[in-house]
C-alpha cells in the first residue's frame, strides 16, 4: 500500500510540475505582447462591463491603445487570451489547418448545440464539413429563395401596417422575427410564424438562452457546471435548453416520418441532395429543408442519428437567424443615415424591377452590385459576429514571438476591419471601398466578417442571399430615415453584434418617393 501511494504521489508531483513549466512558459510567451495589468485567478474578468454595449466599447478602446502592434494579451480568469486583430497575424490563425479546435469559451455553447459543426473539433469536425458542404450546393439555395420571398413580403406588409401613425418605431424585432421564420422554415420545414406571434415560448427561450451564454463566458466564476446549474441564470438555462431540444425532437420525428412515408422503399442515403430527382422521389414541388438533407446524409455509409441531426439542426438554428438579423439591422441602420447612398440604392432598384411587384430571381441579385457593396461596407464596421476564437494545435511564432501550443487567440473583426493601412477614414461608410478596383491588392484577411480558412462560415452563400433579398424588398417598397446617430445605438458585443437599443426608423411608401 506505501508503495503504491508513493507511486500516486510521484506521478501527481510530476504532472504538477509539467503543468506549472508549462503554464510559466506559456504566460512568459504571451506577455510579451503587453495588455492590461491582472490579478491572481480572475485575471482581467474584473475590468470587464457587464453590459454588452459597455464591454464591446471597452473592448474596442483596448484595441485602439495597441492599434499599432494589432496584437495584445488579456486573461480570462486564468487562461491567457491573445486579441488579435492585425490582418496579417489573423492570416496566421486562421489559414492553417492545424489551428482549427474553437477556443474554451466555446464549451459553453454545448449544453445547447452539443458537438455540432460550429463546436466540434479534430476528426468529427472534418467528417461533419464534408458531409454538410453539399447541404449548401446552389441547387439547393434554389429552394430556399422561395422562402426568402415569401416571408420578406409578409415582413413588408406587416411595416404598411406599422407607419400608418407616421411615428419612429424600433425595427429591428421585425428584422429578427422575420429572420426567425426563414431559418425555421429553410433549417426544419417548419412554420413557426414569429411574425405573427412575437411572444412564443420558442421565440422567448432562444433570445433568452444567448444572452445567458455570453454572460457565462465572460464570468470565470460561473464556468463550473456544478455552481453554474444552481444559479437562477443556471436554472432557466435549463428551461430554456427543455424548450429548444423538445421543439427540435419533436419536428425531427414528424419530418423523417413525412420523408419516410414520401420515399417508400427508395433509398437515397448518402447520395447528394443537389443530384435528388424529386419527381421520382414522390417528393414533387416541396421544398427541401436542411433537416431533410441530414436525414439522409450518412457518414462512413452509416445514417446520422437524430442526436446527430438535432446538433446541426441546432447550431444552423443559432448561425442562421440572429447573425443573419443583425446584419440586416445595422444595414438598414446605415441605410437610413445615409440618404445618399438609399438614393443610389433606390436607383438600382428602379433599374432592375421598374415598378414590377414580382419575386426576386437569382439573376436579380447578380445584377445588385451596388447595393452588394453597401451591404458589405455594413459588415466592415459592424460583423455579426465581433469575436471568433481558436487554440493554437502546435508552437506558433507570432510577431517575432514562439508561442507555445494551447495558447487561445480571439481574432475581433471590428478590429481588423478598422485597420488605416486598409481602410483610410475607417469610421467612414463608404460602399465604394468594395470596387473591385479598391479591393486588388487588400491583404486577404483584412476582411472576415464570415471568419476565413477552411472553418470559414458554411452557410456564408445563404446569408448573403437572404441579407440581399431582405433589404432589397424593403428598398422596393420604403423610404428609411434612421432617427438616432451611432453613439446613440449602442452596439452591443454579445454572441453577435446587436445595437441594444434597437434601430429607430421611420418609414415612408416609396411610391410617394421614386423622385427623391
Amino acid at each position: 500500500m506505501a508503495i503504491f501511494l508513493a507511486v500516486v504521489l510521484a506521478l501527481l508531483l510530476v504532472f504538477i510540475t509539467t503543468y506549472l513549466y508549462n503554464f510559466r512558459k506559456l504566460k512568459k510567451a504571451i506577455d510579451q505582447f503587453g495588455g492590461p495589468p491582472a490579478l491572481p485567478i480572475i485575471g482581467n474578468a474584473h475590468m470587464f462591463e457587464p453590459k454588452g454595449s459597455d464591454f464591446y466599447a471597452q473592448l474596442m478602446q483596448f484595441i485602439e491603445e495597441n492599434k499599432e502592434s494589432g496584437i495584445f494579451r488579456i486573461w480570462l480568469g486564468p487562461v491567457p487570451v491573445l486579441v488579435v486583430t492585425n490582418p496579417e497575424i489573423v492570416e496566421i490563425i486562421l489559414s492553417s489547418s492545424k489551428h482549427l479546435d474553437k477556443s474554451y469559451v466555446y464549451k459553453f455553447l454545448h449544453p445547447w448545440l452539443a458537438t455540432g459543426l460550429l463546436t466540434s473539433t479534430g476528426d468529427k469536425w472534418r467528417m461533419r464539413r464534408k458531409l454538410l458542404t453539399p447541404t449548401f450546393h446552389f441547387k439547393i439555395l434554389d429552394d430556399f429563395m422561395t422562402v426568402f420571398n415569401e416571408q420578406t413580403d409578409i415582413f413588408t406588409n406587416i411595416l404598411r401596417e406599422k407607419i400608418s401613425n407616421d411615428k419612429a418605431f424600433d425595427i429591428f424585432p421585425y428584422i429578427t422575427h422575420c429572420a426567425l421564420d426563414i431559418i425555421c422554415e429553410t433549417a426544419m420545414g417548419k412554420k413557426i410564424y414569429a411574425q405573427n406571434d412575437c411572444d412564443s415560448e420558442y421565440v422567448r427561450a432562444l433570445f433568452k438562452l444567448s444572452t445567458q451564454i455570453q454572460r457565462r463566458q465572460k464570468s470565470p466564476w460561473l464556468w463550473a457546471d456544478w455552481a453554474y446549474f444552481m444559479t437562477s441564470d443556471g436554472k432557466d438555462q435549463k428551461s430554456c435548453l427543455k424548450t429548444l431540444h423538445d421543439f427540435t425532437d419533436s419536428v425531427i420525428k414528424e419530418r423523417r416520418k413525412a420523408l419516410n412515408e414520401s420515399l417508400g422503399d427508395t433509398d437515397i442515403t448518402g447520395t447528394e441532395p443537389a443530384e435528388w430527382d424529386k419527381d421520382r422521389l414522390g417528393l414533387g414541388k416541396k421544398k427541401l429543408a436542411f433537416l431533410d438533407m441530414l436525414l439522409y446524409a450518412s457518414a462512413d455509409g452509416k445514417r446520422l442519428t437524430d442526436e446527430d441531426i438535432r446538433e446541426e439542426v441546432d447550431t444552423f438554428m443559432f448561425e442562421g437567424h440572429d447573425t443573419t438579423a443583425a446584419a440586416i439591422s445595422w444595414a438598414v441602420y446605415s441605410i437610413g443615415r445615409y440618404q445618399d447612398i438609399q438614393k443610389k440604392i433606390h436607383e438600382e432598384m428602379d433599374e432592375i424591377f421598374g415598378d414590377s411587384d414580382r419575386p426576386i430571381t437569382h439573376d436579380d441579385l447578380r445584377s445588385m452590385k451596388y447595393l452588394e457593396r453597401v451591404l458589405k461596407e455594413s459588415l466592415r464596421l459592424f460583423p455579426s459576429v465581433p469575436i471568433f476564437g481558436r487554440v493554437l494545435s502546435e508552437d506558433t511564432k507570432i510577431g517575432g514571438v514562439i508561442v507555445p501550443k494551447g495558447a487561445q487567440a480571439v481574432i475581433v473583426p471590428p478590429g481588423v476591419h478598422r485597420n488605416e493601412k486598409y481602410y483610410p477614414d475607417p469610421e467612414v461608410f463608404d460602399p465604394d471601398r468594395f470596387l473591385p478596383e479598391k479591393c486588388a491588392g487588400r491583404h486577404p484577411y483584412a476582411y472576415v466578417p464570415f471568419s476565413a480558412g477552411p472553418r470559414n462560415c458554411i452557410g456564408q452563400k445563404f446569408a448573403q442571399m437572404e441579407e440581399k433579398i431582405f433589404v432589397a424588398s424593403l428598398m422596393r417598397n420604403f423610404y428609411v430615415e434612421s432617427i438616432h446617430e451611432l453613439e446613440d445605438m449602442l452596439p452591443c458585443g454579445e454572441l453577435v453584434l446587436r445595437p441594444e437599443r434597437g434601430v429607430w426608423v421611420k418609414l415612408t411608401p416609396r411610391a410617394n418617393n421614386i423622385e427623391q
